[in-house]
């Protein structure tokens, strides 16, 4: 019998359904995995940005993520927005029980409102719990710069280097995504244990990006779930992306920044 493919998300709930758990659980659909999910934050925003926060207590969260390890077979995780050093101690403690499984690491800290989704003094706790046990880690040009307490950078030569000073700092591979950057294409880097890999696309124009770096690192983790190598899964997942991204504004959702779509290749195209 065929056994389902399955990958557990961390991360926090976006009520306006475009990012966080909700764009998680639709990009392993739409990728054909069967998602799980573990909530670390309740957020009220929509498409205009983040009203107010809840996080979820450290000790429930951990207890979400061991009782799907007990019963299910996960593939990969994906973790996003952990909001408190006291949640990523917990994240931490209780991914001992996936030994061996791929780990995608998101280090969410602002929403694209702007909106501040990590406490400042929890950056060096996901530092050093997280960033050493993830296979992959996904942050954009800012989160780079905050985790290594420097400038953005400011074109592919910066985005290596910084890559480079990440991978010091114990991740074992780092996506870097330039969706941040000016030009015609949307380049993302990847470095990893095989040297750096380019990754470019044209570069959609649409005010309709909500939820992209949650989409792309929940799609890394569906393809590895699936069984891909971690090239494999990051190339997949870029197309996937770029996809979703440039069928956008088929959706009309909310009057802000709207979701990409996710379902770009099930739903009927307008």
């Amino acid at each position: 019998m065929l056994m389902t493919t399955i990958a557990l998300t961390i991360a926090g709930s976006d009520s306006c359904g475009g990012a966080g758990i909700q764009a998680d659980l639709k990009t392993f659909s739409a990728l054909g995995v069967y998602g799980a999910s573990a909530i670390t934050a309740l957020t009220a925003q929509n498409t205009q940005g983040v009203e107010a926060v809840l996080v979820v207590p450290p000790d429930f969260v951990a207890r979400q993520i061991k009782v799907v390890a007990r019963d299910l077979k996960v593939g990969a995780v994906k973790i996003g927005m952990l909001a408190t050093s006291e949640v990523i101690e917990a994240v931490a403690e209780a991914l001992e029980a996936f030994a061996g499984v791929p780990i995608v690491l998101d280090p969410i800290m602002v929403a694209a409102s702007g909106d501040v989704l990590l406490d400042e003094d929890a950056i060096e706790t996901l530092r050093t719990l997280l960033l050493p046990r993830a296979s992959l880690i996904t942050p954009n040009l800012p989160e780079a710069a905050k985790l290594l307490g420097s400038g953005e950078a400011k074109n592919e030569r910066e985005m290596s280097a910084q890559a480079v000073a990440l991978r010091r700092l114990g991740a074992k591979a780092v996506l870097i995504k330039g969706g941040h950057a000016e030009g015609a294409e949307a380049v993302d880097l990847l470095l990893d244990a095989e040297g750096e890999l380019r990754l470019a696309a044209p570069r959609v124009k649409t005010g309709n990006t909500h939820g992209t770096g949650c989409t792309l690192s929940s799609a890394i983790a569906a393809e590895l779930a699936k069984g891909a190598s971690l090239r494999e899964a990051v190339v997949a997942a870029k197309a996937y992306v770029t996809a979703a991204i440039g069928a956008a504004d088929d959706l009309h959702i909310g009057k802000g920044r709207g979701p990409v779509h996710h379902f770009h290749a099930l739903w009927p195209r307008k």
